[in-house]
Order: structure tokens, then C-alpha cells, then sequence
């Protein structure tokens, strides 16, 4: 039996970026001036991160295997069922790794301000791998669309469903016992980690007459944006609650993607007469808080 991994994913700075498209740190200066930016916060966010980077490494037993995976690498990386992940970065990256996981242990560290997600710093590296901290175990429930031709994704936060080319999706919605035809700027299924975010900002907008689902509830929440009513299109299945053995479908009658946490480019496609289910999906991010 091998060593257990530790697998250290992170995202490139500001900074980073910037040198790779100015390839010198003068002429990355020389770029931010004439735009009346300064260095000096890229520079501090640099070495906040790679401290916490270097940090993270050394918190592990030396007999454990190790491995830095940059964001742009991860539908390449292969994780191993025994691996720990800690998270190095603000609460986004956590949902970019979720949908690669499968019952893998994630640590989330902020090398800057605690968030949501990655709300330990890096003093707390060595008391959670060296068991002397204390921590409980969350399970954040994902979100699952399905095209009835096997494609499939999975997401931490939500699931957006819409027209290709951001015009009127025009598609018949099933929940339940109900369903309508309907032309509108998408439908979104979010989680109660996505409660936060996108959920949160539709469920302000509309005000509808239930609560977002928390953290750690399996309810899933969904929300039609801009329903267009007409003589052929209805908008009284606009926004709900999906229990968890519920779903909604969506039968297309124009060409539609879904995409999920934000990330456009990495969609499914949805055919003219294609049917795509949304539900819970069996897999949840496992996500370890040091008790306070």
C-alpha cells in the first residue's frame, strides 16, 4: 500500500500572468503605471501565495508523496482515491477542483483574507496534518445535469442552461407534475454552496417565497432568468425548491449549452429536441473546517 498524496492546487497570481505576457517585471511596471496601478499589492498577493504554497508542502509527514497542480491542469490530473487536496487561493478555486474529485478530503487556504471555502491560514497547516487541530468534516452537496445522449457534468455552485449565443432559449421545463413551454435568458440550479453567489443575487432580485438552501442541505434551488410571457410561452415555473430525490428536465427546442460554476468553455450541447435532466448528484465535495 503506498503513501497517502498530498496534491496542492493553486491558480497563478495577477503577477504570474502578467510576467507571462510581459515576460519582465520592468515592463510589467511600465504597464501598470501607464494605467495609474502599482505593483506593490501583486507583488505582496505573489509571495502571500507562494509562502502558503511552500508551507502546505512542509506541513506533511515526509513519507507521504506530494504533488502542485496548477488550475489550467486539472482536467488533465489524475487523482487517486486516497489523496488530500488542500486549496491554495480564494473560495472560486475550490468549485474549479470539486467537479474532478470524488470522496477526496479538501483543505481550503486563504493566503490572504478567509473566505467561505478556504477559510484557514497558513499557521494552520501543521496542526491539521500533524493531528494535533481539531476539524469536522462537511458534506457540500453538487449539482448534476445529464443529455439524454450520455453527456454529463457535474458542478459545486450551480448549472446554467441557455442559449448558445446568449439570445432566447426557447425549451419546454418539467418539474414535477408541471411543465410549460417557455422563452427566457436560461435556467440556473445551484446548490447551497452556491446559495452564496448567483442564488443569492436571483433569489434578491425576485423575492420568492422560500429559503435558499443552506450549506450543507441536499435541496437544490432553481431559477428561470427574464421568462418572456406570450400567447405560446409560460412563466409560472420561474424559480423553486428541488428536494432530493427531485429534478427538473428541459426538453430544447432551440440550440442550448449548459455550463456549470461559471466556466463557459467547458459546456454541453444541447440539440433541437434534446432532453437534458438536472438533479443532486451522487458525488459531494468533502470539505475538512478546523474547529474554532
Amino acid at each position: 500500500m503506498s503513501a497517502p498524496r498530498l496534491v496542492v492546487v493553486h491558480r497563478r497570481t495577477q503577477l504570474a500572468e502578467l510576467l507571462a505576457e510581459h515576460s519582465t517585471m520592468a515592463a510589467v511596471e511600465f504597464f501598470l503605471e501607464t494605467r495609474g496601478q502599482r505593483t506593490e499589492p501583486l507583488v505582496a498577493a505573489d509571495e502571500a501565495q507562494n509562502i502558503a504554497l511552500a508551507a502546505a508542502t512542509n506541513a506533511v509527514p515526509v513519507e507521504w508523496r506530494q504533488a502542485i497542480v496548477e488550475r489550467a491542469q486539472l482536467s488533465r490530473f489524475l487523482f487517486e482515491p486516497d489523496d488530500v487536496v488542500v486549496v491554495v487561493g480564494q473560495d472560486g478555486l475550490v468549485p474549479n477542483v470539486a467537479k474532478y474529485l470524488d470522496a477526496q478530503l479538501v483543505f481550503g487556504v486563504s493566503p490572504g483574507a478567509p473566505g467561505l471555502l478556504c477559510p484557514h491560514g497558513v499557521a494552520e497547516l501543521k496542526p491539521f496534518f500533524g493531528g494535533t487541530a481539531e476539524f469536522a468534516v462537511g458534506e457540500r452537496q453538487m449539482v448534476e445535469a445529464q443529455v439524454d445522449d450520455g453527456q454529463s457534468l457535474i458542478a459545486l455552485n450551480e448549472i446554467f442552461v441557455g442559449d448558445r449565443g446568449h439570445q432566447s432559449a426557447r425549451y419546454r421545463i418539467e418539474v414535477g407534475e408541471r411543465d410549460e413551454m417557455q422563452s427566457s435568458s436560461g435556467l440556473i440550479v445551484g446548490t447551497g454552496t452556491g446559495a452564496t453567489g448567483w442564488l443569492a443575487s436571483l433569489w434578491a432580485q425576485s423575492r420568492p417565497r422560500f429559503t435558499l438552501p443552506a450549506p450543507g442541505s441536499a435541496d437544490l434551488a432553481y431559477f428561470v432568468r427574464e421568462a418572456w410571457p406570450s400567447p405560446s410561452t409560460g412563466t409560472s415555473l420561474v424559480a423553486g425548491l428541488i428536494e432530493p430525490d427531485g429534478e427538473v428536465r428541459l426538453r430544447s427546442q432551440s440550440s442550448l449549452v449548459a455550463f456549470g460554476d461559471g466556466i463557459e468553455r467547458d459546456h454541453l450541447r444541447i440539440e433541437w429536441g434534446q432532453e437534458v435532466t438536472l438533479r443532486r448528484s451522487k458525488r459531494t465535495l468533502r470539505l475538512a473546517t478546523i474547529s474554532r
